[in-house]
């Protein structure tokens, strides 16, 4: 009984950051610098909490072997897919730290593949962690932590982002919001960094 109240209450921890997040947005576009931080903060350790407890769950998928070296592969290159396009590709100390929204829209890069590409990382790094460690309460966790990012992200789309970047409404237009398409695949390779250095 237990291991199963475990089951569903954890993904509901990391279901709840994401609420958390939207504080964050709308702290960021109130210029209440302690309340950003402080949104943020809490948003991210609730759902390393929520991660790290579903991560340990006791019940085990029976997959198969080879399941973990691919595992290891998604989970790795999500994570660094993730931290590229969420912490280094964008301004961090403008987007996270400081008073007020970052009013630099980035659209190069990953930004030129889809609006939000951390969704797709994110769907990445949390399939490759149930192939990885084949805990069953990931079965719950994952799709819902998906679902909920991609609400949170649909919220930014519509309802923050156009208050925070004058060109956002024709960044919409140009690339797509979740999903690639072939031109901004060509639009992303066209514009990775290495590519504009050697041009």
């Amino acid at each position: 009984m237990e291991t199963a109240v475990r089951e569903l209450v954890d993904p509901l921890l990391g279901m709840i950051a994401f609420f958390i997040l939207c504080g964050f947005d709308m702290a960021s576009l109130a210029r209440l610098a302690v309340l950003k931080r402080v949104t943020l903060c809490v948003a991210s350790a609730l759902f390393l909490f929520a991660l790290v407890r579903v991560l340990m769950h006791p019940a085990m998928l029976p997959l198969p072997a080879w399941c973990v070296p691919l595992g290891w592969l998604l989970s790795i290159l999500g994570l660094i897919l993730l931290v590229y396009s969420l912490a280094l590709e964008i301004p961090f100390q403008r987007t996270y730290l400081t008073p007020g929204a970052s009013s630099e829209l980035v659209t190069t890069a990953t930004y030129a593949l889809t609006r939000h590409p951390g969704v797709l990382w994110l769907a990445m790094l949390l399939v490759g962690l149930l192939l990885t460690i084949r805990s069953r309460a990931m079965l719950i966790a994952a799709p819902a932590w998906l679902l909920m990012d991609i609400l949170y992200v649909w919220l930014q789309d519509r309802v923050f982002f156009p208050h925070q970047f004058a060109d956002y409404r024709q960044y919409q237009h140009q690339t797509p919001m979740l999903l690639p398409d072939l031109a901004s695949l060509r639009r992303c390779w066209q514009t990775l960094p290495w590519r504009r250095e050697r041009s």
